[in-house]
């Protein structure tokens, strides 16, 4: 059977190229992130050059509000041309009116903004309502341009758009991919293909033949990336080189300008071969002409192309754009982890460097990520330190059996005390208002093993002492777990 033949169009200003290609223990995390402020970040006041990017310590920290939300240290970040964009004023329309629905009626101001899409860091608070994540958790996660970005010491999110970051990768390498894997695949998902068809086509090791257009200096590095054939922009018209080739099934366009008007020959005709562009008018259009004209004007032309397309040759025509997807992420996290993804890390810059980190981003002709390194693992331990609270034990629902006798291993320890934390059952059941077992129940279980043992003094979060007490649980527990949990001041998990 032959094999899809994909190929994707890039130009000069890519900005950069990835091959698309046990949790029970002690965490040492700061418990309360919460008590904290303000946070490091760096801001945009105005829309405007590399002037406007500011630096400052002021910026209020994005606690957790709501039951699914994550809130993340940063420990890295990268840039993408998005970002230069966001940066003078692109798509402000639009995403004003995401941010703040009212915003077309009501003054509205994004002031301060922060930048930044990427992001690869470690939990450090949860919602009550999370399931799939633990403050010690690393992940990584591609943030909603409407959302503040990741060039700051936190960023809070919900946990639909976070993943786990893959093992095999440093939160420097971790923090190259996300925004790239989540539009790639966004770009190549059909109505009638699966996501496992789109991954075929994206990664050569399930036959896909692909043809990339990219400059002679990048040749080497996009063969390595299993590239099968390239063409050279630079050497002649590329559209006479692709001429010269058999047709395509599906073109990854990422150029935009003139491009489709002799890219559209290059696909295989009446075989429901499909032109995807990643450079769609929509923002710029609602930009220049407002919500309404601007959304009118882009919904014409896209019905205009799709419909041409499709009559004259049987091509499929379409817009991409990037989608937040967590669970996306998952599977990419899997094949790097399999080496079938590679991260590209061109240049690394410290968090104080970050204009200069734009400026390599606005020179263009990028051969990899441009990555900030926003925070070490041992400045974020020193950091943490002195907010130390508790350590903290993670047990699996079925696993609260053995709960009594690990905490007193936790105690031979120097922790000053000890949140032990059951991450309660998931429900079988499709209802989405509640995914979580009976709160009460666990707890009781959880105090009754504790007593039972006598010798583990071992503190429950709780979430208010009101539930505590409405349960009877106080005088379920012994005098010593009494004290921690009196002493708690968050909340039942």
């Amino acid at each position: 059977m032959a094999s899809v033949r994909l190929l994707c169009l890039f130009n000069g200003r890519a900005a950069g190229w990835s091959k698309t290609l046990a949790r029970t223990g002690w965490r040492n995390v700061c418990s309360s992130p919460s008590r904290l402020q303000s946070m490091s970040a760096w801001v945009i006041d105005q829309y405007g050059s590399s002037g406007v990017l500011r630096h400052t310590e002021e910026i209020p920290i994005p606690t957790v509000n709501f039951a699914h939300d994550v809130m993340i240290n940063v420990r890295a970040a990268s840039l993408n041309p998005l970002d230069l964009n966001m940066r003078g004023g692109y798509g402000a329309t639009l995403l004003n009116l995401r941010r703040d629905p009212l915003s077309v009626v009501n003054s509205f101001s994004e002031f301060p903004l922060i930048l930044g899409r990427d992001l690869s860091g470690v939990v450090v608070d949860c919602g009550s309502g999370v399931t799939h994540f633990a403050p010690g958790d690393e992940v990584w996660a591609a943030i909603p341009p409407w959302k503040q970005g990741s060039l700051a010491e936190y960023v809070t999110l919900t946990e639909y758009e976070v993943s786990y970051k893959p093992k095999s990768l440093s939160h420097i390498e971790a923090a190259s991919i996300p925004y790239v894997a989540n539009t790639a695949l966004s770009a190549l998902s059909f109505d009638h293909w699966s996501i496992r068809r789109c991954r075929n086509v994206l990664n050569s090791t399930w036959g896909a033949h692909v043809t990339v257009t990219c400059s002679q200096n990048a040749e080497g590095l996009v063969r390595g990336l299993g590239a099968d054939e390239v063409v050279d922009y630079t050497a002649g018209d590329v559209a006479d080189q692709l001429d010269m080739m058999e047709r395509f099934d599906v073109i990854l366009d990422n150029v935009g300008g003139d491009t489709e008007e002799w890219a559209m020959r290059l696909l295989k005709p009446w075989s429901g071969a499909k032109f995807v562009t990643l450079v769609s008018p929509l923002i710029l259009n609602t930009d220049s002409m407002g919500l309404l004209d601007g959304s009118l004007h882009t919904g014409l032309t896209l019905h205009n192309k799709a419909f041409q397309n499709i009559t004259s040759s049987g091509v499929f025509y379409r817009w991409a754009f990037y989608a937040p997807d967590g669970p996306t992420l998952d599977e990419v996290s899997r094949l790097v982890d399999a080496g079938k993804i590679l991260p590209v890390v061109e240049a690394q810059f410290p968090f104080s460097q970050v204009p200069q980190a734009f400026q390599k981003l606005e020179q263009g002709h990028a051969r990899g990520k441009t990555v900030v390194e926003v925070a070490k693992d041992d400045e974020y331990m020193e950091a943490t330190e002195s907010e130390q609270k508790a350590w903290r034990l993670t047990f699996d629902f079925q696993d609260q059996i053995s709960v009594g006798a690990v905490a007193d291993e936790a105690f031979r320890g120097d922790a000053p005390e000890v949140d032990l934390v059951v991450k309660l059952r998931r429900r079988e059941t499709n209802s989405a208002s509640s995914n979580r077992d009976t709160a009460t129940w666990t707890q009781a279980a959880l105090l009754q093993e504790l007593d039972a043992d006598c010798t583990s003094p071992a503190g429950v979060t709780m979430y208010s002492h009101a539930s505590f007490h409405q349960h009877g649980l106080d005088s379920a527990a012994s005098s010593r777990q009494r004290k921690l949990l009196n002493s708690s001041t968050k909340g039942w998990i």
